[in-house]
C-alpha cells in the first residue's frame, strides 16, 4: 500500500510539473510575441552560430586549458541529458494523457494551432538545439578539429530550423520525433558526461547505432502521416513534414557514412594490433 501511494504520488507530480502546469498549459506560440521566435531571430541564430565557429576555428588561438574545459563540458553534458529527459517525459505525458486521441501523435488535424503542453516541448526542445550550439564552440576552443565534421556543423545548424517549423506549421508527426530524439540524446548525453568524468563507457557505437534506428523509424511512421494525410481527413503541418523528411534522409546518409567510416577505422586498428 505504501509503495503504490508513493508511486501515485510521483506520477501526480510529473503529471502536474510537466504537463498541467499553468506555464504549460497555457502555452501559446505566437510569432513575434512568443520569445525567440521571429524568424530573424532565427536567422541571426543560425549564422551567428556559423560565423562564430569560422572565426574561431581559423584564428591562432591557443587550446583553452582542460582543468576549465573539463569541468565546463561536464556540466554542459549534464544539464543537457537531464532537460533531454524532461523533454521526453514530458511530451510523452502529455500525448498519453492530455490529447483527444492517442492518433494526434501521429496527425494533428488541419489548422491545428501550435498552443497547450504538446507544442509547450516543441518550444523547449527548439531552444535547447540553441543550447547544443555550445557543443561545437567546446570542440572549436580544444582546438580539436578532428571533431569538426560537416555532419556536426550541418546538423547542429539545420535542426534548429526544423523545430521552428514544427512550431510554425503545427507540424504533424513531431511529438514522435520530439520523444524518440531526446531519449536518444539521453543515451548520448550520458556517454558524453561519464567521459568527461573519465569514464570510457562502452557503448559509445550504440548511440550512433541508436541514431540511425531513429531515423530508420522516423520515415516507417511518417508513412502511417502520409496514408492518413491523402485517404484521410488531411494532416497538419505537411509542408514542414517535408522539410523534416529531407533533412532526415540527409542525416541518415551521413551517420551511416560515419557509421562505416568509424567502424572500419576501428577493425583496421584491431587487425594493426593483433
Amino acid at each position: 500500500m505504501g509503495m503504490n501511494m508513493t508511486a501515485n504520488f510521483m506520477i501526480s507530480g510529473l503529471q502536474y510539473w510537466l504537463v498541467n502546469h499553468p506555464t504549460i498549459l497555457n502555452f501559446q506560440w505566437d510569432p513575434p510575441q512568443t520569445p525567440f521566435s521571429s524568424t530573424m531571430f532565427l536567422s541571426a541564430a543560425v549564422l551567428s552560430y556559423l560565423s562564430l565557429i569560422l572565426i574561431l576555428s581559423v584564428l591562432p588561438l591557443p587550446p583553452l586549458s582542460p582543468n576549465l574545459l573539463k569541468p565546463l563540458t561536464a556540466l554542459h553534458n549534464l544539464s543537457l541529458l537531464i532537460l533531454s529527459l524532461a523533454m521526453s517525459l514530458g511530451c510523452a505525458l502529455t500525448t498519453l494523457s492530455h490529447t483527444p486521441h492517442l492518433n494526434w501523435a501521429i496527425c494533428f488535424p488541419p489548422n491545428t494551432r501550435p498552443n497547450g503542453p504538446l507544442f509547450f516541448w516543441a518550444y523547449v526542445f527548439y531552444l535547447s538545439k540553441i543550447l547544443e550550439f555550445l557543443d561545437t564552440l567546446f570542440i572549436v576552443l580544444s582546438r580539436s578539429f578532428a571533431r569538426l565534421t560537416f555532419l556536426h556543423v550541418y546538423h547542429h545548424a539545420t535542426v534548429l530550423v526544423m523545430c521552428y517549423l514544427w512550431l510554425q506549421t503545427s507540424q504533424s508527426l513531431f511529438p514522435v520525433a520530439l520523444v524518440t530524439n531526446a531519449s536518444v540524446h539521453v543515451l548520448m548525453y550520458g556517454y558524453y558526461f561519464l567521459s568527461g568524468l573519465g569514464i570510457r563507457p562502452r557503448w559509445k557505437r550504440a548511440v550512433t547505432d541508436c541514431q540511425i534506428v531513429q531515423f530508420v523509424f522516423s520515415f516507417a511512421v511518417s508513412g502511417l502521416m502520409l496514408y492518413q494525410h491523402f485517404y484521410g481527413s488531411g494532416c497538419s503541418g505537411i509542408w514542414g513534414w517535408c522539410f523534416n523528411a529531407v533533412f532526415n534522409a540527409s542525416l541518415l546518409a551521413l551517420f551511416v557514412d560515419f557509421h562505416l567510416k568509424s567502424y572500419a577505422k576501428n577493425k583496421n586498428k584491431k587487425i594493426k594490433h593483433s
